[in-house]
């Protein structure tokens, strides 16, 4: 896509008037944009970091591993630089410059709270990790029998379409399993477990009487080629950028679908610093821009405006909306906005050795492993604490890198390494996270970015219900393990700061009442209805399940919602 479509001239700016601005491009941002511009609107795409073109700016993507200067490794440089990103998993050479630069956009933790940015076009899009699943009405309808936080202002039924919309387009591939805990979709062919997760499977279900199930993962992946992409390679490097387009992202999937209209422009390097706000029609007017770049303010207005920015950024931009009204910003009326943080706790699980299939392989690196759904609380089963938890792993044989301690050194130990080690099987709890109102996030009018803006101030932490919930998923996934064949179980638990699962949720949730929630059951904003939040900032609950195919249903859903109101000239 050539540059100039993709950016306007910040000397001459040649328009400024559009029917909807759409904040960030990450994944609810992509589908704003081409939900609504697919419907007519004439649509500008407000990024804050650097354009990111598809297949030419994955740099690493065609590369081979030895090619890295660093062969794979962060410089003592990056280290220093990338202090957040350092603390877990995410750090590599290859997409160390995906991450945001957290010298220049800092952030202050009241309690240790681990928050990865990308700000770039398509934002997390090319990082995620793909796993998409629906939620169900057990979460959907868990605060109101739970008496939790408040009732989710939607029900399954009202989603099922929308969630049938958001897979057909991005293509999830999976095996229907008829569970109404984790409902099926509209599915590609699943990947296959491979022969050892497969018999792992068959004994849990049969030690668990069929109530235990170990299936493949749900993920966004192609396993057939769609229209303008194809299928997955089998490579396993698609947080380098997919050339082939063979997972769903802004930049090989919604992106190229939105401008294909010709209604869309995209402007990077633009802090949305408000929502401009119009007291007497009480809806928003525009938003105001900084460039960061050249530090200058503009401002664009519109008839509707999807604030996509990602989960806590989202709530940054209405905190400091409209703050001659209300001094907590557009949309803390409710004295909910900022509050109810949520993730998914994990960083525990357990492995071990699987014997008897040292003849047997597997083809190529399947970006995807195996899924043990949720089975605490559910059906009659019932535990000390409330809600559930998954788990996600894969069985695999070990490679080069492993340790021959009888081999180390010499002939022996070369020769030992030409062959592929033992098989191993493993996996990580991802558990649900309630909605404490005090879990929260604020401005910190102290500390100041790159650009003198205020930054978020993190105040949130796991509580009982967590902890108790932790014991569990360590204790019955080293059961369920035993029971599939594999010895030497270890467990691990390394602890969990919020933030750590990269599935940050709340702040802005739906709800049935004015009162108690900051956006009503089409994720508008009670007091601009306007404006319209449809990433992890509008989440009710957080169920235990990856939250991404949620968020681009409710943002079709929502978008399809704008339009039509728009029409009858009701916002």
């Amino acid at each position: 896509m050539p540059q100039d479509t993709l950016h306007i001239n910040n000397k001459a700016e040649k328009q400024n008037d559009y029917d909807a601005i759409v904040i960030g491009s990450g994944i609810s941002g992509g589908w704003a944009a081409k939900e609504l511009t697919e419907k007519g609107l004439k649509v500008l795409m407000l990024e804050r970091g650097r354009n990111f073109e598809h297949v030419k700016d994955y740099k690493t993507a065609g590369n081979n591993p030895w090619d890295n200067p660093h062969h794979g490794a962060t410089t003592l440089q990056q280290r220093k630089d990338y202090p957040v990103i350092h603390r877990g998993w995410a750090a590599a050479e290859p997409v160390m410059d995906y991450w945001a630069n957290e010298i220049e956009n800092p952030y202050t933790e009241k309690k240790p709270f681990t928050w990865w940015r990308s700000y770039q076009m398509g934002g997390r899009s090319i990082l995620w990790g793909r796993q998409s699943y629906r939620l169900s009405d057990f979460d959907f309808e868990a605060n109101l029998k739970e008496s939790v936080g408040v009732d989710w202002p939607i029900r399954y039924k009202d989603l099922a379409p929308w969630y049938d919309h958001v897979e057909k387009f991005a293509g999830i591939s999976g095996s229907k399993e008829n569970l109404a805990h984790l409902p099926d979709g509209h599915f590609l062919p699943p990947m296959a477990l491979n022969c050892v997760e497969k018999d792992v499977a068959a004994r849990i279900k049969e030690k668990y009487k069929g109530e235990r199930h170990l299936i493949i993962g749900r993920v966004a992946n192609l396993t057939e080629a769609i229209p303008g992409r194809t299928k997955c390679e089998f490579r396993n490097r698609c947080w380098e950028g997919c050339p082939y387009g063979g997972y769903f992202s802004t930049q090989s999937s919604t992106l190229p679908a939105a401008l294909a209209t010709g209604n869309l422009t995209v402007r990077p390097y633009s802090i949305v610093t408000k929502l401009l706000y119009n007291k007497d029609t009480k809806k928003a007017s525009g938003v105001e821009v900084l460039d960061a770049e050249t530090n200058k303010t503009y401002q664009f207005s519109s008839k509707i405006v999807f604030v996509c920015a990602s989960a806590l950024n989202s709530t940054w931009v209405l905190f400091n909306s409209a703050t001659d009204i209300w001094p907590g910003g557009l949309g803390s009326s409710s004295n909910e906005l900022g509050h109810n943080v949520m993730d998914h706790h994990y960083n525990i699980g357990a492995s071990g050795n699987i014997e008897g299939y040292d003849d047997k392989y597997y083809y190529g690196r399947r970006a995807n492993g195996f899924y043990i759904t949720r089975f605490a609380n559910l059906y009659g089963d019932k535990r000390d604490y409330l809600r559930g938890f998954g788990y996600q792993g894969s069985a695999s044989r070990q490679g080069w890198a492993r340790d021959v301690a009888e081999m180390n050194i010499g002939a022996g130990l070369k020769d030992s390494l030409c062959e592929p080690g033992p098989w191993t099987i493993g996996a990580t709890g991802f558990g649900e996270i309630l909605p404490y109102h005090e879990n929260m996030i604020s401005l910190d009018k102290d500390k100041k970015d790159k650009w003198g803006l205020p930054v978020l101030s993190m105040d949130a932490e796991l509580k009982e219900n967590e902890y108790k919930m932790r014991k569990d998923i360590v204790s019955e996934l080293v059961a369920m393990l035993e029971s599939g064949g594999a010895k030497n179980v270890h467990s691990y638990d390394s602890g969990h700061a919020i933030g750590h699962g990269i599935h940050e949720m709340g702040t802005a949730r739906m709800g049935r009442d004015r009162k108690t929630s900051v956006l009503n059951a089409h994720n508008q904003v009670w007091d601009a209805k306007n404006v319209f939040v449809t990433d992890g900032a509008c989440m009710t609950s957080s169920g235990c399940q990856n939250p991404s195919l949620t968020y681009m249903a409710l943002t079709a859903r929502a978008a399809s919602f704008a339009v039509a109101e728009l029409k009858k000239g009701n916002i």
